[in-house]
């Protein structure tokens, strides 16, 4: 037991703790989560089907990483092509927050414009930051490994700073979510959105320090650039011009455009790896591929439940806290596992604690003398850590296949190809909110222009659940995603 508990601790170097840093300030990114669910539910007209819309919108910067995947492999800016794209990130990431200050605190500066316009340009704006820090980050995964041991240990490494880097993230959220909550509570929506000002302090802070192996910048790959600047420009005009199906024509596009380019980084490998490449993003793309209720469950559990901030924000701390000590315990067992097999058992696993919050929707938990808030509790506890794990199975699998030379580019195509999959899911649940609707109450000046209405939940629910547990088992079973081990 000492051996596992000990393990993320002996597995730690000081050359990873800069790195470790910029995670951890973007898994503070949820310090705004709770605040900013609360007030757009209060102040914003948007409907379940037009915040899921939007979300599918917000994937597309991180569809187009492959332009910064790019920059960061090729173009120096001040002699650097590493820590300056975190700088410009943490820019951009402090012009969404100072936007979303101005309209969350009715500032005379923002008069006059929509609140439902800026808050869709801030989300972008901070969305484009965190893209550009995460590019660097992931790319830098691959630079603070010691290279002088053989394959199979520099494997284990890789594994391990997936593992640490995720650590950070729970770390993150078990802190900032509770605290950003029990903050949005007592002092409201606008002071917590002010604090949040000191997460691009943290990225910035972790880059000044972080030192990598020497990295040459590669020649400049125009076809992945142009194509992928060609891709952002189509995706804006699509946007900007309201076309019918205009998300679905992003999709179906920005993964043909993905796809191509990703075969392009992996046409000189030898046949057996390319093979075992395509049936890990096969199973990467499928796991995050499945639709989610999307907001009307969160609507459900604030309206009829009555969930407030504090407990959302006691959620969000359980939550980061079980997840961080699941990943700190399963450490051990996730490096040198075979990735498919726990993938499984995950799917499993996470479909099995979905049951719960469907319980609670026919009112089980009130038949067994059962208080909703202690299901809920319950439920994240068991719940968390299972995520995490999954995300750094994933990961493991991208750095370990990472050409030299192409690792920015690779993470960044790797890392669109997982979004292509979200925006997928997010299609995917905007059509079944399109079959199954679900509202919130809205009134305008004091009169119910919408009536609230869940009715439909629970069969959403059951679907949702039922698509989760048995499309990514018969994806896993089939394509068998581990590593081939190079010689």
């Amino acid at each position: 037991m000492l051996d596992i508990i000990m393990a993320p601790l002996r597995a730690l170097r000081m050359r990873y703790v800069p790195l470790l840093l910029i995670y951890f300030a973007y898994g503070s990114s949820v310090f705004v989560g709770i605040a900013g669910s609360f007030w757009v539910k209060k102040e914003l007209s948007l409907s379940a089907e037009d915040l899921l819309a939007l979300s599918v919108w917000l994937t597309v910067p991180w569809t187009i990483k492959m332009i910064f995947g790019q920059l960061v492999d090729s173009v120096t800016i001040f002699g650097s092509n590493r820590k300056v794209y975190v700088l410009i990130g943490a820019i951009l990431m402090t012009l969404s927050t100072l936007l979303l200050i101005g309209i969350v605190g009715e500032h005379t500066w923002v008069a006059g414009y929509s609140k439902e316009s800026i808050y869709i340009f801030a989300s972008v704006l901070g969305v484009v930051g965190f893209v550009m820090q995460d590019v660097v980050a992931d790319t830098m995964t691959t630079e603070v490994v010691d290279k002088s041991q053989s394959d199979t240990e520099i494997q284990k490494e890789l594994a391990t700073i997936q593992v640490l880097s995720r650590l950070s993230l729970g770390l993150a959220i078990f802190i900032m979510g509770w605290l950003g909550g029990e903050l949005a509570d007592i002092y409201g929506y606008e002071t917590v959105y002010k604090l949040s000002l000191f997460i691009p302090i943290l990225s910035v802070t972790g880059v000044l320090f972080v030192k990598l192996n020497p990295v040459m910048a590669t020649a400049l790959n125009k076809q992945v650039l142009f194509g992928g600047l060609l891709f952002a420009v189509f995706v804006v005009l699509i946007g900007y011009n309201d076309v019918p199906y205009s998300q679905e024509i992003v999709f179906v596009v920005s993964l043909g455009v993905v796809l191509y380019l990703l075969s392009t980084l992996i046409e000189d490998l030898d046949p057996d790896t390319i093979k075992h490449i395509k049936m890990a993003m096969i199973v990467i793309f499928v796991y995050r591929a499945m639709p989610s209720v999307g907001p009307a469950l969160q609507w459900w559990e604030i309206d009829v439940l009555k969930f407030d901030e504090s407990f959302f924000a006691k959620l969000s701390m359980i939550g980061g806290g079980i997840a961080l000590a699941g990943m700190w315990f399963a450490a051990k067992f996730i490096i040198g596992r075979s990735i498919g097999k726990v993938l499984i058992f995950l799917t499993v696993i996470g479909s099995i604690l979905s049951l719960p919050i469907l319980a609670m929707y026919y009112d089980i938990h009130t038949m067994l003398g059962l208080d909703a808030r202690t299901v809920a509790l319950v439920d994240t506890a068991l719940a968390s850590p299972f995520d995490y794990i999954a995300s750094v199975l994933m990961l493991t699998l991208v750095a370990i296949y990472a050409p030299e030379g192409k690792k920015g580019t690779w993470f960044a195509l790797m890392a669109s190809l997982m979004n292509i999959a979200l925006s997928a899911g997010g299609i995917f649940s905007k059509y079944l909110n399109k079959i199954f609707v679900l509202t919130r109450e809205i009134k305008e000046n004091g009169v119910v222009t919408t009536p609230a209405n869940y009715d439909d939940l629970g069969l959403l629910l059951w679907i949702v659940i039922g698509l989760g547990f048995i499309i990514p088992i018969v994806t896993i079973w089939i394509f068998n995603p581990d590593p081939v081990t190079k010689k």
